[in-house]
């Protein structure tokens, strides 16, 4: 079978290899993959900026999607032919995140998805939602769970509430979409007014430019009435975590999840004290929290947003093109 594998650092370092198509235990089963999809973390996996101690030969992507070609003898979960979803750690089913949960996440301790086949304990999979397709559930595993994990989960969103988005990628997008169909308030920033547009039609309320608006902060709080948002879906880190912490309400939620924003900022973490702020850090989610996710996703017929769907051969293009920030959504390599 063609697979992927991260054997030097560096994007253009991604060799595509033929390796032996693997054969099922007795609990496990043989996935084809159709698609998957890209995170920002796989970018770093590949240029060696999130682990730079990465054991190699590696294949990358937490994400994918794909149908089930044969199972292991004990295997009760699933049937050939069933179109499936590996869950982004494989060892965490349901309940609190462990350091031992936290060893079993694809494309980074485990062989990932941008190969053709791949085995799977039939526990580290779940059911793909009826009316999407491979490539639209390629995008679900990490983006879409840990938007979930962000708002439903650990912020508990409720009808009326208001969600400050930063930027435009998967994991905004997703929280956007899922706020809309919660019935809360969004305020979606971004450096391009074409994004922003789009960002328009999926529902966001408000709208900020920080590029022509360096001091968002303030007009987050012009828009709330100077009382600050409920959550804040904060992707940028320390370059934006002190602006999230103006930005929130008195008691409010923080939901941490990346590293997007360049530079140190000038992070004071008296504001958590004084403004009692509840700041949790966001690992994706556990199997339960997928499947509810799923759930979500059908009873509302949402759709992911997919901004560019790359071949096989051009994995590479795809790396670059997320690497540009030019992506709106999700960023898609069929296989």
């Amino acid at each position: 079978m063609k697979a992927y594998e991260i054997q030097e650092f560096g994007i253009n370092n991604l060799k595509l290899v033929e390796r032996e198509k693997p054969k099922p235990n007795e609990n496990e089963v043989l996935v084809k993959f159709h698609a998957a999809s890209l995170n920002y973390r796989d970018l770093m996996m590949v240029t060696g900026k999130y682990n730079p101690k990465l054991e190699t030969p590696l294949v990358p992507l937490s994400d994918g999607a794909g149908e089930v070609v044969e199972i292991g003898e004990k295997v009760t979960r699933w049937k050939v032919g069933d179109r499936v979803m590996p869950i982004f750690m494989q060892g965490w089913i349901d309940g609190d995140i462990s350091f031992e949960k936290a060893k079993t996440a694809l494309g980074g301790d485990l062989d990932g998805c941008l190969r053709e086949f791949g085995t799977f304990d039939e526990n580290g999979l779940v059911k793909i939602p009826g009316h999407l397709t491979y490539r639209e559930a390629a995008t679900l595993p990490c983006a879409a769970v840990t938007a979930w994990n962000a708002l439903k989960v650990s912020g508990d969103l409720q009808k009326g509430e208001t969600v400050l988005l930063l930027g435009t990628g998967g994991v905004s997008i997703f929280a956007l979409q899922f706020a809309k169909n919660m019935g809360a308030e969004t305020i979606i920033t971004s450096s391009s007014d074409e994004k922003l547009g789009k960002a328009d039609v999926f529902g966001a309320n408000h709208l900020i430019n920080y590029k022509e608006n360096p001091d968002w902060d303030h007009s987050v709080n012009v828009f709330t009435g100077k009382k600050g948002v409920d959550h804040v879906v904060e992707v940028g880190g320390a370059g934006t975590l002190q602006k999230s912490l103006n930005s929130v309400r008195m008691g409010g939620h923080i939901a941490v999840i990346g590293i997007l924003a360049s530079g140190g900022g000038d992070f004071n973490p008296i504001s958590i004290l004084m403004k009692a702020v509840r700041m949790q850090g966001i690992f994706v989610g556990s199997r339960k929290m997928f499947e509810d996710m799923n759930e979500f996703i059908r009873v509302h017929y949402l759709k992911p947003v997919i901004d560019k769907e790359f071949p096989f051969e051009e994995a590479k293009e795809a790396m670059k093109y997320m690497e540009s920030g030019s992506h709106f959504g999700k960023v898609v390599i069929k296989i």
